[in-house]
């Protein structure tokens, strides 16, 4: 009996450890490292660079784990909800995914609804750069959003399991950084 409840705990500790989201290395304050890749938007392929985005104001970016995925389409249309507000307050939202181009093209349209970017990390080097690999699948993203700032610099980093929380605690980033950056 008391070998049956020590597995039973063990197994439980070991799926928590397993489930843990990767620790963000990207501080508040911290240098987004910047980078181009493929992306799609509306369906169509276009390339992506993270430089020039910046140029036109706030990037949120956001790292999911794999497109068609209950938790990641959630995500996404939430995300497309809320991206005019997003454009209202002169950021750009950017979802970015292991998955190739020819299924972000797809998921852009059908998950995004042809309102933001998402971009195709196939070998992962921007999730490696943001430190947003998942423990727990190699290769993969967790589920973490930044907001980074037209010099470059992470305003703000949530990392978490509940997708709609990525929405709303980068807009609210998004409407602190917009309120502290008022033109008189």
């Amino acid at each position: 009996m008391a070998f049956k409840m020590i597995s039973a705990v063990l197994a439980t500790a070991g799926m928590l450890w397993l489930a843990a989201p990767a620790q963000a290395a990207l501080a508040v304050g911290a240098t987004a490292p910047v980078f181009t890749t493929q992306s799609a938007l509306a369906g169509k392929a276009q390339p992506f660079d993270m430089a020039a985005a910046l140029k036109g104001g706030p990037v949120v970016l956001y790292f999911f784990p794999k497109a068609y995925t209950q938790g990641c389409t959630l995500e996404a249309h939430a995300f497309a909800e809320a991206t005019p507000q997003f454009a209202a307050l002169g950021a750009r939202v950017v979802g970015i995914s292991h998955d190739d181009i020819a299924t972000l093209q797809k998921f852009s349209t059908e998950a995004c609804r042809d309102q933001f970017v998402v971009a195709s990390d196939p070998e992962a080097k921007a999730i490696q750069a943001y430190d947003a690999g998942s423990a727990a699948r190699p290769g993969t993203a967790s589920r973490i959003s930044y907001v980074i700032a037209p010099n470059g610099k992470v305003l703000f980093m949530h990392e978490g399991s509940d997708p709609i929380e990525h929405v709303q605690q980068t807009l609210k980033a998004v409407q602190q950084w917009k309120a502290a950056h008022k033109q008189p």
